[in-house]
């Protein structure tokens, strides 16, 4: 059972949102997906 947080929420603490939406947009990672995309 999960009582903490996420390792990707740990992460995403001292990774900014736009250097986050950079990497997405570099590797393709929203291509094909639906209805969500990585930020969500």
């Amino acid at each position: 059972m999960n009582v903490g947080k996420t390792l990707f929420a740990q992460v995403m603490e001292y990774v900014p949102w736009k250097t986050f939406g950079r990497i997405i947009d570099r590797h393709g990672g929203d291509t094909g997906v639906h209805p969500l995309d990585c930020a969500d």
